[in-house]
This record gives C-alpha cells, structure tokens and sequence, in this order.
C-alpha cells in the first residue's frame, strides 16, 4: 500500500475481491491455509494444532455468523470464522481469523473484523472475545490495534498476561476482549 492509496472504509473490501459466506466444501482450502499460511509458526505441530481449531462443523453450523474472501481466480485470500455465544449474551466471539501473506496490510482484516463487531451489535452484543498464542506477537499486536484489551492470565511472559493450558496441557493462551 502507498500513500496515494486510498484507506478502504470501515469494512470495505477491495473491488477485486469476493466476501462470501463460508460452506463445507471450503475446508479443504481451509486447512491448508491452515497449514501455509503461518510462515512454519510452531513447526509440524503448529499447523495441526491450527487445524484441528477449524473442523468442517464451524463451515456447516456458523456460517451465517463467519466470512470468506476470494481473489478473481477463486484462491483464498482470508476468512473469519465467528459465532454468537450460546451462554452468554452478550458476547460474541471471533475462532480464528487468517489472511494469506501477501494480502497482509491491504486492510482485508480490518475489514472482516469491522463486519463481524457490525453483525454482533446488530444481534444485541456488547462484546468480542477472543484469543491468541503467546508466541504470536503479530496477532498480540493486531489485536491491540483493533481495540482488544489484554485479559488477566495466570502469569506475566514478557508483560503479556497468560493463560496457563487454556486449551489443554501445554497450550497456553491470551484472552482478549473488546466492548463494542
């Protein structure tokens, strides 16, 4: 992006690009952007953890609620997966969000982000959950961007609270909320 570039407005995607909602026949494209698209972040095991976080459930049963975007030539280029919460009703929650490495700073993300806070506070709910790894300082910094704020952890790493086995034995997690 220059800076002649005009700035997408909130929730803009590019007119090149195609914003759909997710079906099942996409996980395959899912999971190997699962596996490509974190530049080898926690090896072999790192991109099974994060394929195993999307199941071909989230596409059948949370995609009114979740969004795909498509190059002209049908590649993937991002997607978020997100659903209201059941238990709670306030909240909303973003599960995984990913953009393709050479779509990264076109405002793509910003723009999912912004549609899913808009559709949360059309369903009446006054928060976004979600979480991150403490490993990946890109998506701690992200977030801040986007207006998160850093939840209470078990323990500091590097001033970044942590939540000790949040998803199970050795997988810690940052809790992140943000009022809309």
């Amino acid at each position: 992006m220059t800076d002649s570039t005009p700035v997408p407005s909130p929730g803009a995607i590019r007119g090149d690009l195609t914003l759909r909602r997710p079906r099942p026949s996409d996980h395959p494209r899912l999971q190997e952007a699962l596996a490509d698209w974190w530049g080898g972040l926690g090896g072999e095991a790192g991109a099974l953890q994060r394929q195993l976080l999307v199941p071909r459930l989230f596409l059948q049963h949370f995609a009114g609620t979740s969004f795909l975007v498509e190059r002209p030539d049908r590649a993937l280029h991002a997607f978020l997966i997100g659903f209201l919460s059941q238990t709670d009703p306030r909240t909303a929650y973003i599960h995984f969000v990913g953009v393709c490495p050479d779509g990264k700073r076109d405002g793509v993300g910003r723009a999912l982000y912004e549609r899913f806070f808009a559709l949360a506070g059309e369903a009446g709910r006054s928060q976004v959950r979600c979480i991150t790894s403490p490993n990946n300082r890109d998506s701690l910094a992200y977030h801040a961007r986007m207006g998160f704020r850093l939840e209470p952890g078990d323990r500091d790493d590097d001033g970044v609270p942590v939540q000790t086995d949040y998803d199970g034995p050795g997988l810690d997690r940052v809790s992140f909320v943000r009022e809309l």
